[in-house]
């Protein structure tokens, strides 16, 4: 990371307040304990693709979207690993943004670091959009772009404060997801063993698991149309990658959350989605509802209902408020490495890069507005998840990328490295081999296919935006060139 010399600026700027000096301002600071980390970690594993998503997947993929979620968990592990080894082999790596940089090169990071920004601001729409649309199981009447306005609000607001405020917020948001899963999986258990008969008339029996029909209602094509929503309900497990800078002990933290993977990926998604099928039974499941609170409003339980439709709203404003901070640091980076204009480089007197996140919100709020065109919240939900998908591959892939050129490029870093990557490199080229897989079955479903056809329009900007980045650095270095001249023959 290069140094930040600017100005320093902080929230008492906006009010006529005193700076801080150039070495208090330079750094964020390593304020994330353990527990936050683990949390945030966590935070990312359950958001709103599980909640909310999961049921879409479960329409078009039935009981073989287990199988779903374990393959794509399977191999984002490893990205997780590789991300792990090389963030930890070089502490001064802030970020991957910073690592992809300094492994793959400058127009790579450049790639990279705005894709990750664009990527976390789209996922912030998307949960605040969700937000609303859970807000009306209560207030049916009510407009969704009023809870969605208020939880951007709110969520600037707490971010306004010092990244161990954050790191709270997070913990206990996070807590009663995990709670609420829990909690979830023992009623599931006690309804399968008690053979639970709905209102409708369906048993909750395990042998909804292994009903023929089931398992590919709609096929292949079905199967493989539900890697979308899948990946998106992943989208945060690579958080604990941006919080690196912020942590007091990464050697410690970062492992434990990046190994805790598997195991959150069996709790939270395998066990959860079959308890749902061995309850409801796949043919009950609707797609444009969240299927955990759907659970027990068709076994006849409004109240536990209501109490779930609680913590899935909570979950999505968790996930929200992780994206804002991840938007916010990694635009940070973006412009200590002057890929973004220095003033996102300036921090707050507690440590907030205050204009990074301002600019992000407004961008959420522009983006969110999409409600005032398409007030269906589903519909809306669907534009903006399958782009973030696109941008979640692109940024998994790019880390596998890293990895690979770290390897040939710093072998004694490896060879030192406590925390080697399982597999290595036939890993590293087999999880990009899934990455592209994955974007080719993006191509097979029509909404997707949009989205897909869509995303070059980004990529093209971004190059473009890095060609005007470097045109400028080249005016810069020949008006800089004559004084070095003037000088050098006053000298001799």
């Amino acid at each position: 990371m290069q140094k930040n010399d600017s100005k320093p600026f902080l929230e008492g700027d906006l009010l006529g307040g005193n700076h801080i000096s150039p070495e208090e301002e330079d750094k964020l600071q390593r304020s994330l304990t353990n527990r936050h980390i683990q949390m945030i970690a966590i935070g990312g594993a359950i958001g709103t693709g599980l909640f909310m998503g999961s049921g879409k997947t479960l329409s078009v993929s039935g009981t073989s979207v287990l199988f779903t979620y374990l393959i794509i968990g399977f191999f984002l592990f490893f990205v997780m690993r590789a991300m792990g080894e090389i963030l930890l082999s070089n502490l001064n790596h802030k970020t991957f943004a910073d690592f992809v940089t300094a492994y793959v090169g400058p127009g790579a990071g450049y790639f990279i670091g705005w894709s990750y920004w664009l990527n976390w601001v789209v996922t912030a729409i998307a949960d605040v959009i969700i937000i609303g649309g859970y807000m009306q199981f209560w207030y049916p009447d009510l407009p969704v772009w009023i809870p969605a306005f208020t939880s951007i609000i709110i969520l600037t607001l707490l971010n306004f404060i010092v990244v161990k405020t954050f790191g709270e917020v997070e913990f206990w948001l996070s807590l009663i997801k995990i709670f609420a899963i829990i909690a979830f999986l023992v009623v599931g258990l006690y309804l399968v063993s008690t053979s639970f008969v709905s209102p409708s008339g369906v048993t909750a029996s395990v042998s909804h698991l292994f009903e023929k029909e089931s398992f590919l209602p709609h096929g292949l094509a079905g199967f493989l149309a539900g890697f979308q929503i899948a990946v998106f309900a992943f989208t945060g497990i690579e958080l604990v990658g941006t919080t690196a800078a912020e942590t007091k002990n990464p050697h410690q933290a970062l492992p434990r959350a990046i190994n805790s993977i598997p195991l959150r990926i069996v709790l939270f998604y395998i066990c959860a989605l079959a308890f749902i099928i061995c309850v409801t039974s796949w043919s009950k499941i609707a797609p444009d509802k969240s299927p955990f609170v759907e659970m027990f409003t068709l076994i006849g339980l409004p109240i536990a209902a209501g109490l779930v439709n609680f913590v899935v709203a909570t979950s999505a404003l968790s996930s929200a408020n992780s994206g804002i901070f991840a938007t916010s640091r990694m635009l940070y980076g973006l412009s200590l490495e002057k890929d973004a204009p220095t003033i996102f480089s300036k921090l707050s007197k507690s440590k907030v890069p205050l204009n990074s996140l301002m600019f992000s919100m407004i961008c959420v709020v522009i983006g969110t507005s999409i409600l005032f065109l398409v007030p269906n919240v589903m519909t809306a939900f669907t534009i903006v998840t399958a782009f973030i998908s696109i941008l979640c591959i692109f940024t998994f892939a790019m880390i596998i990328v890293a990895y690979i050129a770290y390897r040939k490029k710093s072998p004694e870093l490896h060879a030192a490295s406590l925390y080697k990557m399982p597999g290595g490199l036939f890993m590293a080229w087999s999880t990009l081999i899934f990455l592209i897989f994955v974007v080719v079955v993006l191509a097979f479903d029509h909404d997707t296919m949009i989205s897909l056809v869509a995303s070059p329009i980004w990529f093209i900007g971004l190059y473009f935006g890095y060609k005007f980045k470097l045109k400028k650095i080249r005016k810069n270095q020949e008006k800089e060139s004559p004084v070095s001249e003037v000088e050098t023959l006053s000298s001799n």
